[in-house]
């Protein structure tokens, strides 16, 4: 019988049609790169996420992860294994809420894409309700929120140039190219009139500051990023999904966490897409407050990230549902995110309107 906290674990569904993997080939595959792997594969998906494609293999008695590109997926630089997993195996051994990357391959004879295999961090991960049987009571939720403000100030002191990724970005003019490519990026899966939207690109172009510091940045720092201890569900044991990190501007880093934090009094279909407004978050203005302190930076133009975070997130959901509109994955889960993309629009609004991140007022609430 499964314990207790045996149940919280993030647990893998049937293989969604259409996004099967090769499972003679991934087998030959695992015996040969991974040392002592043997044994039968079978393969489950996650269910989550809207973005690379994560499946749990087990392989005799292991587990392991396998990420992979999401089929029709023609992004390139958000969708790179090669790089993903090289980040991974240059954090190895400095930092330990990394996890270990066991095998690269971009054969595309074997899964017809790019893929990583990585070991498998068992604990709790925050979607957009809490595991059963976790009491998340506002004490507990408060203590995890600042576990996750910590892991992100802890995240930006790596040294990145002894990890040897001192390559990885250029830090130079990182937030106006950020600016600027997301701006790109929208026009290119825009689907629909949004002139929040387009009057938030404009503003962000207008009004990008130089650059505060440069880090190691994740660049899609979030709850259901992270994985809590099972015996201690206050500590963060791993940090998931490397797939945009670079060297970059930390602030820009704390603005996508910001878009992605709702508030009480947001829009329904933010508040439906985390935990973060349940009783025992911060606000976003103390998050920024609370992160100041951990990091000892200086947050200047709070605005400026929290709307570029919402303007990213947006075009972020927006490239997936316009995958969904092109027919190129069937994924019900997809048809509803536009209800997101017009969301963070709004609020983007909001913001530039009043001047403020938080206390923003319910928007569209349907």
């Amino acid at each position: 019988m499964e314990s207790v906290d045996e149940t919280l674990v993030d647990r893998p569904d049937a293989v969604r049609p259409g996004e099967e993997l090769d499972l003679g080939r991934l087998a030959a595959f695992l015996r040969a790169a991974i040392p002592g792997a043997s044994g039968e594969l079978t393969v489950a998906q996650f269910p989550r996420g809207y973005s690379n494609l994560t499946y749990l293999l087990q392989l005799g008695d292991r587990d392991l992860v396998l990420r992979r590109p999401p089929f029709g997926a023609n992004i390139k630089s958000a969708h790179d294994m090669g790089r993903e997993h090289r980040i991974l195996s240059a954090l190895a051994g400095r930092y330990a809420r990394a996890p270990r990357p066991l095998a690269y391959s971009d054969d595309p004879a074997i899964l017809g894409a790019p893929f990583y295999v990585m070991e498998r961090v068992r604990g709790i991960i925050l979607r957009s309700s809490p595991p059963a049987g976790l009491d998340l009571t506002p004490a507990l939720m408060g203590a995890m929120c600042g576990s996750l403000v910590q892991t992100l100030a802890d995240l930006h002191r790596v040294d990145y140039v002894a990890a040897g990724l001192g390559d990885l970005g250029r830090p130079e003019g990182y937030v106006a190219r950020q600016v600027a490519g997301w701006a790109k990026r929208y026009a290119a899966a825009r689907t629909d009139d949004l002139p929040a939207l387009e009057r938030a690109a404009a503003w962000l172009q207008a009004h990008a500051p130089a650059e505060s510091g440069v880090a190691l940045i994740h660049n899609d720092f979030k709850y259901d990023n992270l994985v809590f201890d099972l015996a201690d569900p206050t500590r963060v044991v791993a940090v998931l999904d490397w797939e945009m990190a670079t060297i970059g501007d930390p602030l820009m880093d704390l603005g996508t966490t910001l878009g992605y934090w709702a508030e009480p009094g947001d829009p329904a279909a933010l508040r439906e897409f985390g935990l973060t407004s349940r009783p025992g978050n911060l606000s976003r203005q103390q998050l920024v407050d609370a992160y100041a302190a951990a990091s000892g930076r200086e947050v200047g133009d709070v605005q400026f990230y929290y709307v570029f975070g919402l303007f990213k997130v947006a075009v972020i959901i927006q490239q997936i549902y316009a995958r969904y509109r092109a027919g190129h994955t069937s994924d019900e889960r997809f048809a509803g995110l536009s209800r997101l993309v017009l969301a963070c629009a709004d609020l983007a609004g909001r913001c530039l309107d009043s001047g403020r991140i938080s206390d923003l007022g319910v928007s569209i609430d349907k």
